[in-house]
């Protein structure tokens, strides 16, 4: 592979910014310098150009699209990988966006975004719906796997442009594709148990989780098997990659 892929980060916390890019290498089973990250929110994007780069990731976020009160840093950041995205969505450019990723997407195409099916951070069980099993990205896949959420704002509807692809109980839409290439993740294909504890203990003011609950949602990760979740983002490597 000649051509990285580009991870857009907007955690500001060195640490998790960090951990980030290292999920991102492992899930998709990369070598390390093969995926290029831009932190966001501590500088702006800057000019991309898409035909140098193999795909677009972009991460979870302590942004919220539906926040009722942002920052003008936020605003900065939500302008400038919303022009991108656009961009993105217009070329059917291959994206992979989790998490933050999907409000981003959905706001784009006129999802509706709210907290109704906001989860707490933890492992749950997703089904991937009769389209879905078409998909390459899911290609192999067990009807059901393991993964994990974190999130306050969820989409719960989208136009008919975007094809639904993975389920869940606590929050029906998990992942959907808009035409070919672009993918969006509620859940987090990147992550795993240790990765997931890393994050909730570096984020435990933040409200992902309640503080009587966090360490057994922790231990209860570390009961979950996620080679099929890390095997979308494998999938996306194999099949975009150049």
């Amino acid at each position: 592979m000649n051509r990285p892929f580009l991870l857009l980060s907007t955690r500001p916390e060195d640490e998790a910014a960090a951990e980030e890019l290292a999920s991102f290498t492992a899930g998709m089973q990369l070598d390390d310098g093969a995926i290029e990250q831009r932190r966001v929110e501590s500088a702006p994007l800057g000019e991309v150009d898409l035909d140098s780069y193999s795909g677009v990731l972009l991460g979870g976020s302590p942004f919220n699209n539906s926040d009722a009160v942002k920052s003008q840093n936020q605003l900065r950041v939500e302008r400038e990988i919303g022009t991108l995205v656009r961009e993105i969505i217009d070329r059917d450019y291959p994206l992979m966006g989790a998490c933050y990723g999907i409000g981003t997407v959905g706001t784009l195409i006129g999802a509706t975004l709210g907290d109704e099916y906001a989860e707490e951070a933890g492992l749950i069980t997703v089904t991937v719906t009769p389209e879905g099993a078409s998909d390459p990205l899911l290609d192999g896949l067990a009807e059901s796997f393991h993964t994990l959420v974190g999130h306050k704002e969820a989409v719960s509807s989208v136009p008919a442009s975007a094809t639904v692809l993975v389920s869940g109980e606590a929050c029906p839409i998990q992942m959907f594709r808009v035409k070919s290439n672009v993918y969006a993740t509620q859940f987090h294909p990147e992550l795993t148990a240790p990765a997931l504890e890393a994050r909730l203990r570096l984020y435990a003011h933040l409200g992902y989780v309640r503080a009587d609950v966090m360490e057994s949602n922790i231990a209860e990760a570390y009961t979950g098997d996620f080679t099929w979740n890390n095997q979308i983002l494998a999938n996306f490597a194999e099949r975009y990659g150049r």
